[in-house]
């Protein structure tokens, strides 16, 4: 890829093992975000769906921040999560989130994530969309 592509670097954990970057901004505007976690400071935040979820939510946003954009920019999310019983609580969590944004949204259920102890997990693929590109 070509100098124009802008990354964003997080510093978490993972990152650095796998070889990838928060967020990318391509020169046609689109710009995504890999998935999320409640991982802050390389440890799991503390709470249940819906606190993990606001958190994972912060991650991609502060990723987004980087690059110009927001909450408001967000044309897609994609939420996995490891139980069915937890799809109230971090649907509450999205709409207090996107609730006057409303964008397209998935949520799928996985059978667990690269630590245990995390059930959700976020895409806040976060395709976000900046018109007029740069």
């Amino acid at each position: 890829m070509t100098d124009s592509v802008k990354r964003v670097s997080s510093g978490g954990p993972w990152e650095e093992k796998i070889g990838y970057s928060r967020a990318v901004e391509l020169p046609n505007g689109l710009a995504l975000v890999a998935g999320c976690t409640s991982v802050v400071g390389g440890q799991i935040s503390a709470g249940g769906p819906y606190e993990q979820a606001i958190t994972s939510f912060q991650v991609a946003f502060e990723a987004l921040e980087e690059l110009g954009l927001g909450r408001e920019d967000v044309v897609r999310t994609r939420m996995y999560i490891t139980h069915a019983r937890d799809v109230e609580e971090i649907g509450r969590a999205h709409k207090e989130l996107f609730d006057d944004v409303r964008p397209a949204a998935s949520m799928i259920i996985v059978s667990g994530f690269i630590d245990p102890s995390l059930v959700v997990e976020v895409e806040v693929e976060v395709e976000a969309y900046r018109a007029g590109a740069r």
